[in-house]
């Protein structure tokens, strides 16, 4: 898996709770990459509605409250899927094989569990939460 689904909580918090307008530039800076890796991140989080811009203004805003975004939804958005698939099954496994033959049904129940928690858990917890654990991190009430 890539960074981009962290990146996203970094640059929709620092976007949320921002009194100052921010540019791909200021995101980047904070995340510690360059701009045109911000601007990918912002473009799968704009196509997923999940940030706006506004035409001849600089600057994002969440498309609805840091409440009402979940965690799945931000992951779906910057790993361009519709269901989670964290574990690949070797594909050439020899079938003259006992093992190579019956792995990889002896495998799906396993993973597929193991995926179908990891969504659950996405699914329950939201852009609010992270926004939270951040200021309790700083020690500091929220704004």
């Amino acid at each position: 898996m890539d960074t981009k689904f962290s990146v996203a909580l970094h640059i929709l918090t620092m976007i949320s709770e921002s009194k100052e307008v921010l540019s791909s530039q200021s995101l980047a800076t904070s995340v510690g990459t360059n701009a045109s890796y911000i601007r990918k991140v912002i473009a799968l989080l704009k196509n997923a509605d999940l940030l706006t811009s506004r035409q001849g203004k600089s600057g994002y805003e969440l498309s609805k409250t840091a409440k009402e975004i979940s965690l799945l939804e931000i992951y779906y958005a910057t790993q361009e899927v519709n269901t989670i698939s964290l574990f690949q099954i070797h594909q050439h496994a020899n079938r003259e094989c006992i093992v190579g033959k019956h792995i990889e049904k002896a495998m799906f129940p396993i993973f597929s569990d193991a995926e179908r928690l990891l969504e659950n858990q996405l699914s329950k917890q939201t852009l609010d939460d992270v926004i939270h654990n951040l200021y309790q991190e700083v020690g500091q009430n929220r704004i």
